[in-house]
């Protein structure tokens, strides 16, 4: 028996790279990602299904509300990180958002008017789905080193993209047996599993990883400092202003897609949408677990952080200039899978690297003011910006996606030095520390 775990172990160690005193660690953050991303993908199918019967303006406005939202909740996360003991911070906020579905499943249950509802539901879960995941990656920074994160990020990413094939076959195979409600119950109750996932690593941190340099002493329980320290560090560091401007240009290119794929799929019932986006999310995040477990991890310590961050914009310049020849729902599609499929194999790790340069503080302050504020501020940006295209100046899909390809190569250039700056500032740190 012994001998048989062994031989897996090695196999599964040989296969991350993943070294000893890493293994239970990488496993349980592998487990940990792995249930966010299940709970996030049991509710997106049904949050994208009702956007198809709503106008572009109706989203735009939906996005401006959820960027401000995200505003004032960012802002509030600031002084809760400022106050509350270190070690209780993230179990509490996973904690929360269970409560939150199901505040929803009971409103749901006795509300008359659905329409309000399924907005509020729509802008909720879009707030959810950035928040949870940055403070994933918050904590993930804050527990594997530099060389652990170089090494381990793309096998997490890999996680992720298990957890989000999951999810979606979870919707699809019971929404209609369950209904929606039933589904946010479920959801609920998979975000209160990782907290004792939580507790576990960071005991790991401190005995196993050998990191308790990273960790939090008793005279650091709290952060302390200004709880808008976050956005300030934002525009004052060019480093972290950077990946907010890579962000908003990811969120540009989301964001056409995503609006062309609504307008296109207009014509079908809500049944049938969801049923299209739930496969087209099992294909993305099939991908994504094959880019994060084979390739990402390798292409970042083999060729660089100057290469991984940009080759996805690059394939997507080529994507949107094919789309705009061939305006079709299928080509929409495989864009999107394109896109999401690279991002979150492959840049969105990569992108979560940049923080382990960064200190704890505008980790947990200043990187929700990045992929929450500045994502959403994307979205409304490039929402109005497509409306503008369509509906003011009344471009069609063509002239649409030649107006991407051009973001698109603006957010590889981006990526390109982003992944400069990275590799200089850690050369500078080997060179002092040698």
């Amino acid at each position: 028996m012994n001998e048989t775990k062994s031989g897996i172990t090695g196999f599964i160690q040989k296969l991350i790279v993943v070294e000893d005193n890493e293994f239970k660690a990488a496993i349980a953050s592998f487990l940990f990602i792995f249930i966010l991303m299940a709970a996030y993908y049991v509710l997106r199918p049904v949050r994208d299904a009702m956007a198809s019967d709503w106008t572009d303006a109706e989203v735009s406005m939906l996005w401006t509300l959820n960027f401000f939202i995200s505003l004032i909740l960012v802002a509030f996360y600031g002084l809760v990180v400022s106050k509350v003991r270190f070690n209780r911070l993230v179990p509490s906020i996973y904690t929360a958002f269970a409560l939150s579905f199901v505040a929803f499943y009971v409103i749901v249950n006795g509300a008359d008017d659905a329409v309000l509802i399924d907005k509020a539901f729509y802008v909720w879960v879009s707030v959810f789905a950035l928040f949870h995941v940055s403070v994933f990656w918050s904590f993930m920074s804050d527990t594997f080193n530099k060389e652990q994160a170089g090494r381990l990020f793309g096998t997490l990413s890999a996680g992720a993209g298990l957890g989000a094939i999951v999810g979606p076959l979870i919707s699809g195979l019971f929404a209609s047996s369950v209904g929606i409600e039933t589904l946010m119950l479920i959801a609920a109750v998979m975000l209160l599993l990782p907290v004792p996932i939580i507790l576990f690593l960071q005991q790991q941190k401190i005995t196993e990883l050998g990191n308790a340099d990273l960790a939090v002493s008793s005279d650091q329980l709290k952060l302390g400092g200004n709880p808008l320290n976050g956005f300030k560090d934002f525009f004052t560091n060019p480093y972290l202003l950077g990946i907010g401007v890579f962000i908003i240009l990811y969120t540009g290119i989301g964001s056409f897609v995503y609006l062309e794929q609504k307008n296109l799929l207009a014509a079908y019932d809500r049944d049938t949408r969801t049923m299209i986006y739930g496969y087209r999310d099992v294909i993305v995040n099939s991908l994504t677990f094959i880019l994060a477990f084979f390739v990402t991890g390798r292409v970042v310590t083999k060729l660089g952080m100057p290469v991984a961050l940009p080759v996805i914009p690059i394939l997507i310049i080529f994507g949107m200039l094919i789309l705009a020849f061939s305006p079709l729902l299928i080509m929409a599609l495989a864009l999107h899978v394109i896109s999401k499929a690279g991002n979150y194999g492959l840049t969105r790790p990569a992108r979560e690297m940049l923080f382990t340069q960064v200190s704890r503080e505008e980790r947990f302050k200043t990187k929700p003011v990045i992929d929450i504020v500045a994502y959403r501020g994307g979205d409304v940006l490039m929402g109005w910006f497509f409306t503008g295209l369509t509906q003011g100046l009344g471009l069609g899909l063509a002239a649409v996606a030649a107006v991407g390809a051009g973001i698109a190569a603006l957010w590889a250039f981006v990526g390109y030095k982003l992944g400069r700056s990275y590799e200089d500032s850690a050369k500078n740190q080997r060179d002092q520390g040698e």
